[in-house]
């Protein structure tokens, strides 16, 4: 009989994970799946099952839980010859790796799709020693993102970073990277710097919109000269979709980047406090299956 582990956060959803853990059981198990079902207690947990699953010859893990608790899960998979097959129950509050898949955040109608035989095979990026789905963030703006509380989350989405972004924005300090990627580089003043996997950044589904889930590619912008006038035009071309043409916008795609500044700067990852800078990150092809909807 096949495996399936069930990776669940008690706390994502407004702590109603729970609720959904015997409805994927069920449907697992209508597939012939015999189920394991693990709650996350505390930090690393989700990486130390799926890593259990990883090493059991598990066919399928699924996670239920926002972006923080997917970067954890698929952390497990880190360095594993046999990685399973990956499903989502999003219940995050703004959910960029279920987005980028055209997975339904309605937890119900996500919970169906699990019964799809269809598979993607999907980029993941490396960051350091650490695997990361979605995107990293680098620069003083990036570090205020990190201060987002669990609150204006929940209570804003999205527009609690773009609240947050812009209200930081004109006031945060340029840090002078150097950014080196495919035998190039980028020296200068910036506040920050982001790297993308996937077109939704932030629930922000248009910030990358040439990013595809399985391109191969970091899609990269470093944002140059600020001022109030600018952070307007930045958070309007954010919105629409042309970040990358904006004139204080410098738009690469690159496969291997390293990130240094002879400042403490700190990264966000996945939406999580990240590490401090330098940083070395790299892209690994369709790394992983996922569990995508039937075509229709």
């Amino acid at each position: 009989m096949r495996q399936a582990m069930i990776i669940s956060n008690p706390s994502s959803g407004k702590e109603e994970a729970q609720q959904y853990v015997a409805q994927v059981q069920a449907i697992l198990e209508s597939q012939q799946y015999q189920v394991m079902i693990n709650e996350t207690a505390g930090e690393g947990d989700a990486t130390s099952y799926c890593l259990d699953a990883c090493k059991g010859g598990c066919d399928l893990v699924i996670s239920i839980g926002g972006d923080g608790t997917l970067h954890e899960t698929i952390n497990g998979m880190m360095d594993q010859k046999h990685r399973p097959r990956l499903g989502i129950v999003p219940l995050g509050t703004v959910n960029d790796f279920a987005r980028a898949l055209h997975l339904s955040l309605d937890p119900d109608e996500a919970i169906k799709q699990l019964g799809s035989d269809q598979v993607r095979k999907v980029d993941l990026g490396k960051i350091n020693e650490r695997l990361f789905a979605n995107v990293v963030a680098a620069g003083s703006l990036a570090e205020a993102l990190s201060s987002v509380s669990s609150e204006d989350k929940s209570k804003l989405g999205s527009l609690a970073y773009l609240r947050e972004g812009l209200k930081d924005l004109v006031s945060s300090h340029a840090n002078p990277l150097k950014i080196e990627y495919d035998g190039m580089t980028w020296e200068g003043e910036s506040p920050l710097f982001l790297a993308a996997l996937t077109n939704s950044v932030g629930g922000f589904e248009k910030l990358s919109p040439d990013a595809v889930v399985d391109d191969g590619l970091i899609h990269c912008f470093v944002i140059r000269n600020i001022s109030v006038f600018n952070s307007l035009t930045l958070g309007t071309s954010l919105l629409f979709g042309h970040l990358k043409d904006h004139k204080d916008v410098d738009y690469f795609t690159a496969k291997d980047i390293r990130v240094s500044c002879t400042e403490s700067v700190r990264t966000n990852v996945d939406g999580e406090e990240g590490p401090a800078l330098p940083i070395q990150i790299s892209v690994l092809p369709q790394h992983i299956e996922v569990i995508v909807p039937q075509e229709t």
